[in-house]
């Protein structure tokens, strides 16, 4: 859209397409609002503050993100110190399941992170491939290059959680049949399955779970009952569950009776 055609948007509307925007990039700039809609860093902070009173977006040092403070979405340098040593924990669990020669699909998150720390410090570990979306998983793994070949997605960089997505950010993922795939979230219920905060990383979820032979999901035990807007996949479509030891016991037993498959490390 021309900047001019904006500049005659209703603020209603101005505003709705902005937090479109908001919601697509995750994390967003004032000064990238404005150059988006031509209008002043004051209009769009008044914009802001409209929407916030909603609970529509959160302001954040140097931008905004969507969400409001009980349902935004947490960037990875938030979510890497919440639950950490449990993440540690579960992260050393999945690792374990890897064997040499294998391929495994590995999804963007703290957890998932802490997934490819364990995979380094296996030195007995040796011509394994894997895949992943997320820049930090990436570099995490880059010390093991030559014993594990790091294949990254492409796509669209997402800054939030620093997450390759669509547009092509599922052209790779369409092409693969991997061994494992671990896969995070933000949300494990036992009626309403396994759910993502963001729309965009939930179709990559969704992609990863259909291109594993064995997927696996990874989630703190506080991701236990929760449900949100993405959708990524039913209980049954995936392997198994692995969690902590914060995870509620009457979580744990409502996913049981479900009928699925839930490990809980100690």
């Amino acid at each position: 859209m021309l900047k001019d055609e904006v500049e005659l948007l209703p603020a209603t509307l101005r505003r709705e397409r902005m937090l479109q925007v908001i919601g697509e990039r995750g994390f967003v700039r004032v000064a990238d609002l404005a150059e988006t809609f031509g209008i002043s860093d004051v209009t769009v902070r008044a914009d802001l503050a409209a929407l916030q009173t909603t609970h529509a977006v959160r302001r954040v040092r140097g931008g905004v993100i969507a969400g409001g403070p009980e349902r935004r979405e947490p960037s990875f340098e938030e979510a890497a110190v919440e639950f950490a040593g449990e993440k540690q924990r579960i992260g050393e669990h999945a690792a374990a399941m890897v064997s040499s020669g294998a391929s495994v699909l590995l999804d963007v998150g703290s957890t998932t992170t802490a997934i490819a720390r364990a995979l380094v410090a296996r030195t007995d570990l040796e011509g394994v491939v894997v895949i992943t979306n997320g820049l930090r998983v990436a570099l995490e793994l880059e010390p093991a290059i030559g014993r594990i070949e790091v294949v990254v997605t492409g796509g669209t960089l997402r800054p939030l959680q620093h997450s390759l997505v669509d547009p092509l950010g599922t052209v790779l993922l369409d092409r693969l049949h991997a061994d494992l795939g671990f896969i995070g979230c933000n949300g494990i219920d036992a009626e309403r399955g396994i759910t993502n905060l963001n729309l965009p990383e939930a179709e990559i979820k969704h992609r990863m779970i259909a291109a594993s032979e064995r997927a696996v999901v990874v989630a703190d035990g506080s991701k236990l009952g929760q449900i949100h807007l993405g959708r990524i996949a039913r209980l049954e479509d995936v392997h198994s569950v692995v969690t902590g030891p914060s995870a509620p016991d009457h979580e744990l037993a409502r996913l049981r009776r479900a009928g699925a498959e839930v490990v809980q490390v100690e």
